[in-house]
């Protein structure tokens, strides 16, 4: 049994903004004050673009005091699993950045779009995609406006976003996808991000057992994170129903050796996450390096990591008496009404502002400098790599002409011609060729 965290007082994730400090398997503190408050800013900017994504239609850094028409006439997003999927994000370019990793990133819950497009677009990748997405106030306009709008940016990760090769929200397929982009990819490692409400789906846990069919000295990596963040789009979620000890129980079940980071507490949980994900690579590397040295291709342990927020994590903690924060109300929009509710209108303005963006981005509207060090470059950003790239590494199939194999019909209706083996006999010559 791997080592476990203090077990947590409450087990209901309706109350987990009462967690407060982070609890996690791994201790430690790897990161400096420094560090802590460079990743805290970036994650801000990360939550500040979600907000604006799906809100605003104008004045994306609130250079000038709020008003209605600036405000999207039809509201459509998913807040709730946003913040969480950037956080996890912003900490895994640390890791890139720290040990030049070549890694993906899926988002389970895709719906929660907003929490990919952000770093996307602060680690520069958006734009150069998308040139009228321009790192600029008239290019976040933009970015704002066509977000959920016809013909702009899906609400989901859809195959237009740079770095997805997974829509999301669709109910069961993240670890699917994750292991067959692993397969055969010797250094890629994938971060796989599931949602709790995904991960009670039957396509999504039979592919826990994946890991089975990885081996260690030809294929690349997987880690999931499963978001434990406690509700679906108006239910509480299994996993977060269950005792801690069940929980863990489970993944070990399955062959992983999972981790806990769970709390509400940003710098506290800056650093559980760090360490944490710094203790899984450093696993998944030494169980790499012992198959590959020896040649024996062993089935390890691999890791897994349980990320245990709030739903809408960084959201108002509660509006009109009604609890938003650890709640279901924030898995879509907070507050549909700003248009028609005054003290919400301006609830919203403070909530933006709560995130200081005049601190992030500089006079053009870009993200400042100093931030913009905390992501990798060229390539080995995940929004950038050319495996999550449609096209960027596509090669043309060595093919026989199909028309050596059509079949004789003099007549319709007087012959009888299989398809497979016809079909096998043209793929038997591809490969002679």
């Amino acid at each position: 049994m791997v080592a476990t965290p203090e077990k947590p007082a409450l087990q209901d994730s309706a109350s987990i903004s009462a967690f407060g400090k982070a609890r996690s398997t791994v201790t430690g503190t790897p990161l400096s004050a420094e560090e802590v408050d460079k990743i805290q800013r970036f994650w801000d900017a990360c939550n500040y673009l979600a907000v604006g994504m799906i809100y605003l239609r104008d004045n994306p850094l609130l250079r000038e005091p709020l008003k209605p028409e600036q405000i999207k006439r039809r509201l459509l997003g998913h807040w709730g699993s946003s913040p969480g999927l950037s956080f996890i994000w912003t900490h895994l370019n640390r890791a890139i950045k720290q040990r030049d990793l070549d890694m993906i990133y899926l988002a389970g819950p895709g719906h929660g779009a907003p929490g990919v497009l952000g770093p996307s677009y602060l680690e520069g990748t958006y734009s150069e995609f998308y040139p009228d997405k321009s790192e600029d106030l008239e290019g976040m306009q933009k970015f704002f406006k066509d977000f959920s709008f016809p013909g702009g940016i899906g609400s989901h990760c859809t195959p237009e976003m740079p770095g997805s090769i997974h829509e999301g929200g669709e109910l069961g397929y993240c670890l699917s996808h994750a292991y067959g982009a692993a397969y055969d990819n010797p250094d890629l490692i994938v971060a796989a991000v599931v949602g709790d409400g995904e991960s009670e789906t039957g396509p999504l846990a039979t592919s826990w057992h994946s890991n089975k069919f990885i081996n260690p000295i030809r294929d690349g990596a997987v880690l999931p994170i499963l978001h434990l963040n406690g509700y679906k789009i108006n239910n509480p979620t299994i996993p977060a129903r269950i005792s801690h000890e069940e929980l863990e129980c489970l993944f070990v079940g399955y062959g992983y050796t999972p981790y806990f980071v769970e709390g509400s507490d940003p710098e506290s949980m800056h650093q559980a996450m760090a360490a944490t994900i710094d203790r899984c690579i450093d696993q998944i590397k030494q169980a790499q390096h012992e198959a590959r040295s020896t040649g024996r291709a062993f089935r390890p342990r691999w890791p897994m990591i349980v990320l245990r927020t709030p739903k809408g994590w960084t959201a108002p903690a509660e509006i009109d008496g009604r609890k938003i924060e650890g709640s279901w109300r924030a898995h879509q929009v907070p507050m549909a009404d700003v248009l028609k509710n005054e003290a919400h209108f301006r609830l919203l303005e403070q909530w933006m502002r709560s995130y200081q963006p005049e601190a992030l981005f500089d006079e053009s509207g870009k993200l400042i400098a100093e931030l913009r060090e905390l992501a990798p470059v060229g390539d080995r950003r995940m929004s950038a790599n050319p495996i999550a790239n449609g096209g960027e590494l596509r090669k043309d199939l060595r093919l026989p002409d199909f028309r050596d194999y059509k079949a004789d019909v003099p007549e319709p209706g007087q012959i009888e011609v299989e398809n497979t083996r016809p079909l096998g006999v043209f793929f038997a010559r591809r490969d002679e060729e």
